[in-house]
């Protein structure tokens, strides 16, 4: 694999190119702030022992894309270009990854939009767009997203594919509001025939009208069977042309591209307007070889709404009209396909809880969940190499739902259910560790308990201490016999308290001395 942080120059024009976004991961907090001056990226966060990023950098392999660029804040270079030298190397050989820093700081981090204009430059050809923490399902292959736009935006002009998938109830047991809300899904208005993502209930529309849901009559004189739902949730993955981003330059004020720039790129396709202003820069005049014809032969494409209206009022009978709809459209048919407009459409790849789980760790719930539903999914719970096999007594309890990283140590009568523990850990004797995500290097000392919980690498937890869903940030250290429940144990609260606790011994060796004279 070629580990490349500077623009080349390539021979073979490359079909994709794949941009995926490792942020800072703020809706993770704390597991992603600071081990002392050590950034803790969120792309490096392990799933299921496993760094999250590797999930969607495997998707790409499988779909036989090899140009990567990988954008990440100027603080966590070091620490991904060492693992992408290591691991990405020997792990995914053909990928070829371009990485790139933004300058950016935690409190202030840049929204997508502002992150893709910055290396616009850097993309000269359509690109897939993926988040860092996006783990797809094996029944959702990601050449179906691709196969879906090559199709569409050669025949009729589409301009981008969205992947949303169907989330699943979270579990009652494990949510709790002191790790924070979770995001709630906003609707989403499709075309299910065609594939077509017509329309996003954004953040703006809710605070403008929060009691009814608006959409255009134009919409519906168009797409007249259209589904309105709020199960899905966006995968922030999107295939698109290269003229999107150019799309994007002439909206310098927006952010956020789930929230803004999508919900806005889905309205040209049926508001004539936007169309009329826009359409020039997503769907440019270009001198690339069309494949209408072919695919107007083929028996396996379904038309768009707009060809099918085309050919309903040509046919100018009812009769006509209803046989029209119901039949593959014919090779003989005189409608002139080189004459229809680009549609300007956005499809939609809808996947269903149904054919397999997919989320984005995203937040600390999402993050907990997929580490458990993982641990159904593997047939080893422990190492499986022999010498990592030595350090786990023979009288510790491990359950078959649960996994053991290499190099951890699991003391006599520990007992361990459904849980993620990661490298060089130690679980002492006697500790009992029950639904946990233990990252690497943790200590948990005899006796302890812990139930729910998630804690940060270098996090060390005294003897019979007891934690209950808490979440800790890295190198957090938990005293001896200390009991906590529902919180994100942060180092600054843990150095505040033990400055206060010197400032009262110093305030009562002060009233002693003064007493005494």
């Amino acid at each position: 694999m070629d580990f490349d942080e500077s623009s080349t120059t390539k021979i073979v024009t490359r079909e994709f190119l794949a941009v995926i976004l490792a942020g800072f991961g703020n809706e993770l907090l704390p597991l992603t702030s600071n081990h002392g001056d050590d950034p803790c990226p969120k792309a490096l966060l392990p799933i299921a022992n496993k760094p999250m990023v590797e999930y969607p950098l495997a998707w790409l392999e499988q779909s036989g894309i090899t140009d990567v660029l990988l954008i990440c804040p100027a603080s966590h270079r070091s620490a991904m270009s060492n693992y992408i030298q290591s691991d990405i190397s020997s792990n995914y050989p053909s990928l070829r990854i371009d990485l790139q820093t933004c300058e950016e700081s935690q409190d202030m981090a840049p929204g997508t939009c502002t992150v893709l204009r910055q290396f616009s430059s850097r993309i000269q050809s359509d690109f897939v767009l993926l988040p860092c923490d996006f783990v797809p399902p094996p029944s959702l292959s990601l050449t179906q997203l691709l196969n879906k736009f090559r199709t569409e935006s050669t025949y009729d002009g589409a301009i981008a594919t969205a992947c949303f998938y169907e989330a699943g109830k979270p579990d009652k047991g494990t949510v709790t509001e002191d790790w924070g809300m979770i995001p709630t899904n906003l609707p989403i208005v499709f075309d299910e025939r065609s594939g077509t993502l017509l329309h996003i209930d954004s953040p703006d529309d809710v605070d403008n009208n929060s009691n009814e849901f608006e959409l255009r009559m134009s919409l519906l004189s168009q797409y007249p069977r259209t589904k309105l739902s709020a199960s899905f949730r966006d995968s922030h993955v999107y295939v698109c042309r290269r003229s999107v981003l150019d799309a994007l330059n002439a909206k310098p004020h927006f952010d956020s591209i789930k929230e803004e720039f999508i919900p806005w790129l889905c309205k040209p396709q049926y508001q004539r307007t936007r169309r009329e202003k826009y359409g020039s820069i997503l769907s440019p005049v270009t001198n690339n070889l069309s494949q209408a014809l072919a695919l107007k032969h083929s028996t396996l494409h379904l038309p768009t709404p707009q060809k099918q209206r085309l050919r309903r009022s040509a046919a100018g009978s009812e009769a006509d009209d209803e046989h029209l709809r119901s039949v593959v459209p014919s090779p003989v048919e005189e409608d002139d396909e080189e004459s229809v407009e680009p549609s300007l459409r956005v499809g939609l790849v809808a996947h269903r809880a149904s054919s397999g789980f997919a989320s984005r760790a995203n937040n600390l719930h999402a993050y907990l969940e997929l580490n458990r539903f993982f641990l159904g999914q593997t047939t080893w719970v422990l190492p499986s190499d022999p010498k990592d096999r030595t350090l786990i007594d023979q009288k510790a309890q491990i359950s078959s739902d649960s996994m053991i990283g290499r190099s951890t140590r699991v003391e006599e009568r520990a007992s361990i259910k459904r849980s993620v523990i990661g490298k060089h850990c130690v679980i002492g004797k006697m500790a009992k560790v029950v639904g946990c995500v233990l990252l690497d290097h943790c200590v948990v000392a005899d006796g302890a308990k812990l139930d729910g919980c998630i804690l940060g690498t270098y996090t060390k937890v005294g003897a019979k201490a007891e934690l209950s869903r808490c979440v800790t940030q890295p190198g957090y250290e938990v005293g001896e016999g200390e009991t906590a429940r529902n919180e994100k144990l942060e180092t600054s609260d843990w150095t505040a308290r033990d400055t206060s606790e010197s400032q009262d011994s110093d305030e009562s060796e002060d009233a002693s001395e003064d007493s005494s004279e």
